[in-house]
């Protein structure tokens, strides 16, 4: 499967401090992004929003206005649902990606994170959820995978959905089948169930949250 890395863009250079707010604007007007990155130095300092540009004086710079940018981004190492859910909580279309050392790599267009979402097993093959918990210090994503496979289950997904400094919980995606002696393995590893359903209401959550921001693919 394609890895979400190689939607990082590239196409359109960063908007710079040194910048007209003349230039942002043709830049917004030439293309229908929600924002756009500036760089400082080299270095991104945050997202200029296309209403508020419009909003400003043609002569001035973007330095003049930096004070008004969204500070949002993703690492590179972020995985498509949390890249998801950066989109989803900032209401952009545009996302810019940096790496470990806060390098600017280039952004992710809603358009492609949608398409691959769409695409991704979690999502596009039947199959039921679970959700478990265990201590922070004592549960294993590779143990939670083989309790599922040692049942004969064939594991389409999984992820830390939830954590905080005494607990973990572990959402998995699970083809039909043995799901009740994968149940009670989960049990008899400590594992407490949380919820267990064909349809879970955290896939139902995702769902939602596509169709919302499907609603950037006709910007």
């Amino acid at each position: 499967m394609t890895d979400i890395t190689d939607f990082i863009n590239k196409d359109i250079k960063a908007l710079r401090t040194t910048d007209s707010v003349a230039d942002a604007q043709d830049l917004f007007a030439d293309y229908p992004f929600s924002h756009f990155p500036v760089l400082e130095d080299g270095i991104y300092i945050g997202a200029a929003r296309a209403e508020d540009i419009e909003l400003v004086d043609i002569d001035k710079t973007l330095a003049d206005v930096r004070f008004s940018f969204d500070r949002f981004f993703v690492r590179d190492t972020a995985l498509w649902l949390d890249v998801l859910e950066v989109f989803a909580k900032n209401e952009t279309n545009l996302l810019p990606v940096l790496d470990k050392d806060n390098k600017y790599l280039g952004y992710y267009e809603i358009t492609d994170i949608i398409t691959f979402f769409h695409e991704t097993p979690f999502l596009k093959e039947n199959g039921g959820i679970i959700v478990v918990e265990k201590g922070i210090n004592d549960y294993s994503m590779s143990q939670a995978a083989q309790i599922v496979e040692s049942n004969n289950g064939r594991l389409l997904g999984l992820f830390i959905s939830e954590a905080n400094m005494e607990k973990v919980q572990i959402t998995l995606k699970i083809s039909l089948g043995g799901m009740s002696d994968i149940l009670q393995t989960f049990r008899r590893y400590n594992y407490e169930i949380i919820t267990e359903h064909q349809e879970d209401a955290y896939l139902n959550t995702l769902k939602d949250r596509s169709d919302y921001l499907d609603k950037y693919l006709n910007i």
